[in-house]
């Protein structure tokens, strides 16, 4: 049985200053937790609904002009296989978020999940540096869309004053108030409640991929007639090698970015433990499969060294002839970018939401509309922020920082599946206003452990002796082989120090690994043995997770019966591996302003979260005792 751990008497609370409140953990939400006051989010999603987020959030403009940049300078004809490549990556994630979204199914997605699984302080981090992506994402997806849009009414000046972007010499800027209008008016759609806003973005989401099909169809057509110029080829289906398509792997993997936005929805549908995994996987499946579709067509139409880069698809169309193919195709760019608006604003108020919760941001966030049952005032905030953002700035070269909030996101989920798996939290908080439940609780089981329990205790009478009056020479050999085999066995205690220690390492050598190979400028002695040191633990870690059992507390950890991943521990190392050299590969200029970004977070946590925490005074009990505790206090309530 485990024992009572009070926050004030070990540590587990608001008594533990500095470093050590950065690891108090929160439970999985639960029927019992809901008491806490906080209005919840309407459960209206069904798989339909999730699909429309996940494709909407995914397929963005940029696969447009992707496609041309990444044949022309990596991939070549293999660009179909580079998207799948990326896929396949993709898809390790999206295991990784299924698993946890049906388990966990509240608002938040991977701050939740971190918050639950690591502690407060990296789920801070999470949870600040996802704000900034969705804030930076959507801000330039709004400045996007007015350029393709004037393309539709014949160029950069034919939009409406009130539209067009306009020079302030007096600031130096240039603002866009479409982009401010077209921020305003997703923010009041998605005010009128989930349902509709969702179902809005299918219908948007619907005609860019009907625009897709098209650039397919009427390809492949095209293709058909034409003999496929573009793999007939001198230099075969390879020209920049296995390595240049595995670099153009690594570009278009960000064009599945957005997936997450489904998990982020979690506690708006009905069904999370079914829904959330189908919806995730599908709408994965959807964006690979037109992609993959996409590029054979195009490279087949034309040689990957004469695509134009800023406009391959519509210059495809009209090198065979079909220069009104180009309406259809910008049509289909600026359906993707309002979709992908929707999809970078939709996920924002939820984390925000998730974080006042908690208490690590103000209440204000944290309020729901009673009526449409969205959180408003959330919604609102981030609407403004994205709008001020598109209307003075120009965000494009700070779209890289909307890459590592995701990638972080991405990484921290997979090592929450390990933590989960192997090392489970086994102690849950409880509000200190429980503490007579706990007291009582915990008298009741020190009872049946000192055997003061009749009900689970037997007594003996000590008065007849056990063996009677004879004298009888006892032999133990099953003493002696339990005593060999406790020497031999794995205690559960060591187990997860073991399980533990083997994940932290984990993550240093795939650190070590991804960034000695990525840094060439390193002296190739100190760069050969960090790789050396990076793979060894890396391997040694697979082999140790591998070999020792998975905690069986796994089966019964928030809420069971949905998803489960496949091929862990493996699964979950390759996703990390993966992410983690993606994120090292984004340039020291983009990692000078996310540091800025998040110091700007340490300084907010410092100062309000770690003292406004909802865990300040909890009180941290055995897992095991948690039901027995919240029947007590239902007990003493009624």
């Amino acid at each position: 049985m485990g024992v009572l751990v009070d926050s004030q008497k070990e540590g587990f609370g608001s008594s533990w200053g500095g470093f050590k409140s950065l690891v108090r953990r929160k439970q999985v939400d639960s029927a019992h937790s809901k008491r806490s006051g906080h209005h919840q989010l309407a459960k209206e999603l069904t798989v339909p609904h999730l699909i429309a987020i996940g494709v909407g959030s995914t397929i963005g403009a940029g696969v447009y002009i992707l496609v041309g940049t990444v044949a022309r300078e990596h991939s070549g004809p293999a660009l179909a296989i580079s998207f799948l490549i990326a896929g396949i990556a993709a898809a390790l994630s999206a295991f990784c978020y299924a698993e946890l979204a049906s388990r966990c199914p509240s608002a938040g997605s991977a701050y939740h999940y971190s918050y639950i699984c690591v502690g407060e302080g990296v789920a801070w981090l999470i949870g600040w540096a996802l704000i900034l992506e969705y804030t930076i994402g959507g801000a330039a997806v709004a400045r996007g869309i007015s350029p393709n849009l004037a393309l539709l009414f014949g160029g950069e000046d034919s939009l409406p004053i009130f539209l067009s972007r306009q020079y302030i010499p007096g600031l130096d800027v240039v603002v866009d108030p479409c982009a401010a209008i077209l921020v305003f008016i997703v923010t009041g759609l998605l005010c009128v409640g989930i349902k509709e806003s969702t179902f809005a973005q299918g219908i948007v989401t619907t005609a860019n991929v009907c625009a897709m099909i098209f650039v397919i169809v009427a390809g492949g057509y095209l293709g058909y007639n034409t003999g496929w110029a573009g793999y007939k080829l001198p230099t075969g289906y390879f020209p920049f090698g296995v390595d240049g398509m595995l670099a153009g792997s690594a570009t278009v993997f960000f064009a599945y970015i957005g997936f997450d936005s489904v998990a982020s929805t979690a506690e708006e549908v009905k069904n999370p433990q079914r829904d959330l995994p189908l919806g995730i996987a599908t709408a994965l499946s959807i964006c690979c499969g037109l992609y993959m579709l996409v590029s054979i067509v195009i490279v087949g139409l034309v040689p990957y060294y004469a695509m134009d880069p800023d406009t391959p698809i519509s210059s495809a169309f009209a090198s065979h002839g079909m220069q009104w193919a180009a309406y259809i195709i910008t049509i289909g760019a600026v359906t993707a970018l309002c979709s992908t608006l929707m999809g970078s604003l939709l996920p924002q108020p939820r984390i925000l939401l998730a974080m006042a919760r908690d208490g690590l941001l103000p209440s204000f966030f944290s309020d729901v509309n009673k009526s449409s049952q969205v959180p408003i005032k959330s919604t609102l905030a981030t609407g403004l922020v994205a709008a001020t953002l598109s209307f003075f700035m120009d965000v494009s070269q700070l779209a890289g920082m909307v890459s590592v909030g995701t990638l972080l996101a991405f990484t921290m989920v997979a090592i929450s599946v390990l933590i989960l798996r192997y090392v489970p939290p086994d102690e849950v908080p409880f509000p200190s206003s429980l503490q007579e439940s706990i007291d009582s609780v915990t008298l009741r089981y020190s009872e049946r452990i000192s055997g003061k329990n009749p009900e689970t205790s037997t007594f003996v009478d000590s008065s007849q002796p056990l063996l009677g009056n004879k004298n009888v020479v006892v032999d133990c050999p099953i003493i002696e082989k339990q005593e060999a085999q406790a020497y031999w066995t794995l205690t559960e205690q060591n187990r997860r120090k073991i399980a533990g220690w083997t994940i932290m390492l984990l993550c240093v050598g795939a650190f070590g690994l991804t960034f000695a190979a990525s840094n060439v400028w390193i002296p190739s002695l100190i760069r050969l043995t960090c790789c050396g040191v990076g793979g060894v633990l890396l391997l040694s870690g697979l082999i140790v997770l591998t070999c020792i059992d998975q905690d069986d507390a796994r089966h019964n950890f928030g809420h069971t019966g949905g998803f489960i991943c496949p091929f862990v521990p493996l699964l979950p190392i390759v996703c990390i591996l993966i992410n983690v050299y993606l994120l090292i590969n984004l340039g020291a200029a983009t990692w000078a302003r996310v540091s800025v970004w998040l110091l700007i977070g340490v300084v907010v946590y410092v100062f309000y979260g770690r003292s406004h925490s909802s865990l300040l005074d909890a009180v941290y009990v055995p897992a095991a005792h948690a039901d027995e505790i919240y029947r007590s206090s239902g007990d003493s309530l009624a």
